[in-house]
């Protein structure tokens, strides 16, 4: 039996380090260890309402810099487990969110949780794009700053990049219903996965979005996997291993050319 010292030696200072990713999140107890190596940090939004997201440094000065957005489910254990190993990998990595704390354990909570987020957006735009500013400030900050979201948190991340300048936005299976207005605001080129057996974000929707990509010039590249929505995600039932892997190489590579993301 791991002990939570032994966990903590395995995660290493700056990140998850030898443990596989996918191992961590798939444990509560690995996840939960994980998250609890980050620091919370908190701003205040122009109408004084005070938002927190959870920080996750590497070891080595100057770093490019992360906004990483949850799923529904809100911003968990899994998701800041996420930041540790983007740490880890060489980012400054902040796990926004937009929930207010709250983390859901059913659908229905999700859901809920979503719907109040979508029916009063500008909040989430402008808590995204406070912690977007906030980023660029840091010290340790080599003044690059990127996305990433997995679905809810997908169609966040490309929100967060229309919203204000982003030198990199990753999408997983978020929605992307954008138009060519919509998104010629984009700074930097966005790159997105996607499930062939996603019922939700699906190959229409997507269809659409690489349409208005080319009419506003901007750079897009979407990968396909024979997958279901939420193949990323260790706790679910339609967890695919191997594209998982597949995607986490491909937004490695990608953050890495963008940001100097060293990995």
């Amino acid at each position: 039996m791991l002990l939570r010292r032994d966990v903590l030696k395995g995660l290493g200072a700056g990140g998850i380090g030898s443990l596989p990713l996918a191992t961590v999140l798939a444990d509560p107890k690995l996840a939960r260890a994980a998250a609890g190596m980050l620091d919370t940090v908190s701003i205040d939004l122009s109408g004084g309402k005070t938002v927190s997201a959870s920080l996750a440094m590497p070891t080595v000065l100057p770093a490019p810099t992360m906004i990483l957005i949850h799923e529904w489910w809100g911003l968990n254990n899994q998701i800041k487990a996420v930041a540790a190993e983007f740490a880890n990998k060489g980012a400054i990595a902040l796990a926004i969110d937009l929930m207010d704390g709250q983390v859901a354990t059913t659908p229905d909570q999700a859901r809920a949780q979503m719907g109040a987020v979508g029916d009063n957006p500008d909040v989430a735009v402008e808590t995204c794009v406070a912690w977007a500013d906030w980023l660029r400030s840091h010290d340790g900050s080599n003044g690059k700053l990127g996305t990433c979201g997995w679905c809810f948190g997908g169609g966040w991340s490309l929100n967060t990049s229309i919203a204000t300048p982003v030198d990199a936005t990753v999408i997983y299976y978020g929605r992307v219903n954008k138009t060519a207005e919509e998104v010629a605001t984009l700074k930097g080129p966005v790159l997105g996965h996607f499930a062939t057996q996603d019922g939700f974000i699906n190959q229409d929707m997507v269809g659409g979005f690489e349409a208005a990509m080319a009419e506003a010039g901007k750079d897009l590249t979407v990968h396909w996997y024979d997958a279901d929505h939420a193949f990323a995600n260790p706790t679910s039932a339609r967890y695919d291993e191997g594209d998982a892997a597949l995607a986490w190489d491909r937004t490695m590579a990608f953050l890495s050319e963008q940001l100097g993301m060293p990995g």
